[in-house]
């Protein structure tokens, strides 16, 4: 049961420990927590139990020295923040990761067999050098410009969250006033009307004509009418709960707040996603599939040569160049440059249409992604259906989609 104040903490299924703004990866136990099924009874229990269990009132809030009490305890009201990677580790990977590796390492082959050149002739051929000098141009030019893509991508999502910064109407010590949604805690009366975007769970004290959109929640289309009475003993069925992040589309209504941050019901979705691990696009497999194909072939051929040319009379430091220059020649130098610019090109053409793309390689995920499943409309669409095909007179007519 999710308590009150008063009560003993919750076992920490919702809980995410922070440090320096950045989450701790969850122990398997609390996410198998996060999966259990919804279990509270703040809808149940009578307004009397309710204030009594977060020591406010329904008319008139909680007092200013409760307020400030409960906040130290229960922290800001805001979600978590999934673990971040710093943008130098971001920066190396580009520069450093999957293909770009068998690069690196032909290039410094390339600047080895140009060094025992120059060891063993007075004016040894500058090929190497120049092989050496363009593999490097071309992986550091790729990685920072896959690197910038990402970026900017990730500096736009970003830009979103502080567009416009969240507030709430709450009445503390029986004064109303709007303060900013994070500094919002449970037991706090708050005020909500049509096209506020809820800023916690609540339980409805009284309202009018008070609707709201569940469909970021649970899928549903269609607003869901509120009132102050309970009516199924399931918390996200029962008509006198609002929760987290949806939306008042008409009416107005006076709020408890009961849940607040991660411990609120979107916030439990919230940390149940981001303890999901990620796994490798397909087009990261297929790269690295081929990777080990060319790397097998090179150093086979290389060694293979490397034997013939010590079995045919050609001396050491040759028969080791000859080695090296077998296995640079096997690395497809333009793969690494053509795939990021396609990806790019790709990336480009969907933000044309407001479709923005935080992973390059997720562009050949979509596109290889022949079936999506969704048990109904909103879950992946805007909450409108178009007409694609009409049967009529016999016939099949194909509609303005």
């Amino acid at each position: 049961v999710i308590n009150g104040p008063d009560a003993p903490p919750l076992d920490d299924g919702a809980h995410v420990e922070e440090q320096n703004g950045i989450a701790e990866p969850k122990k398997k136990e609390e996410v198998d927590d996060l999966k259990k099924e919804l279990d509270m009874d703040w809808h149940r229990i009578s307004w009397e139990e309710l204030c009594s269990r977060l020591h406010t009132d329904i008319k008139t809030g909680l007092s200013q020295e409760k307020y400030e009490e409960v906040f130290a305890r229960e922290g800001p009201n805001r979600l978590t923040p999934p673990k971040t990677t710093p943008e130098w580790i971001k920066f190396c990977k580009q520069l450093f990761g999957g293909f770009a590796t068998l690069l690196w390492i032909g290039a410094i082959l390339c600047f080895i067999a140009y060094g025992i050149q120059v060891s063993k002739y007075i004016d040894p051929p500058e090929d190497n050098v120049y092989l050496g000098a363009v593999l490097t141009f071309v992986v550091v030019v790729t990685g920072i410009f896959a690197y910038y893509q990402e970026a900017k991508s990730a500096a736009i999502m970003e830009s979103f969250k502080k567009m416009v910064p969240q507030t709430a109407s709450v009445i503390r010590g029986g004064k109303r006033s709007v303060v900013d949604a994070e500094t919002l805690t449970i037991g706090d009366l708050i005020e909500v009307k049509g096209g506020d975007k809820l800023p916690a769970d609540i339980r409805v004290i009284s309202c009018s004509s008070f609707k709201v959109d569940n469909s970021s929640l649970t899928g549903e289309s269609e607003p869901q009418s509120r009132r102050n009475e309970c009516t199924d003993d399931n918390p996200i069925e029962t008509k006198n709960l609002a929760f987290f992040s949806t939306n008042a589309v008409e009416g107005t209504a006076s709020a408890i707040v009961i849940s607040c941050g991660d411990k609120t019901v979107m916030g439990r979705i919230a940390s149940l996603a981001s303890s999901l691990g990620t796994d490798q696009t397909p087009i990261a497999i297929e790269i690295e599939h081929f990777i080990h194909i060319i790397s097998g072939v090179a150093v086979f051929l290389g060694v293979t040569f490397f034997i013939l040319a010590f079995i045919l009379g050609y001396e050491p430091l040759e028969a080791v160049v000859f080695l090296i220059g077998i296995i640079v020649a096997n690395v497809p130098e333009g793969l690494l440059a053509t795939v990021t610019v396609c990806l790019t090109l790709t990336a480009k053409r969907m933000a044309k249409k407001n479709c923005l793309v935080k992973n390059l390689e997720a562009v050949e995920t979509l596109g290889s992604t022949s079936t999506i499943c969704s048990d109904k409309t909103g879950t992946l669409t805007q909450n409108r259906m178009t007409v694609a095909h009409v049967w009529y007179d016999m016939k099949i007519l194909k509609g303005d989609t």
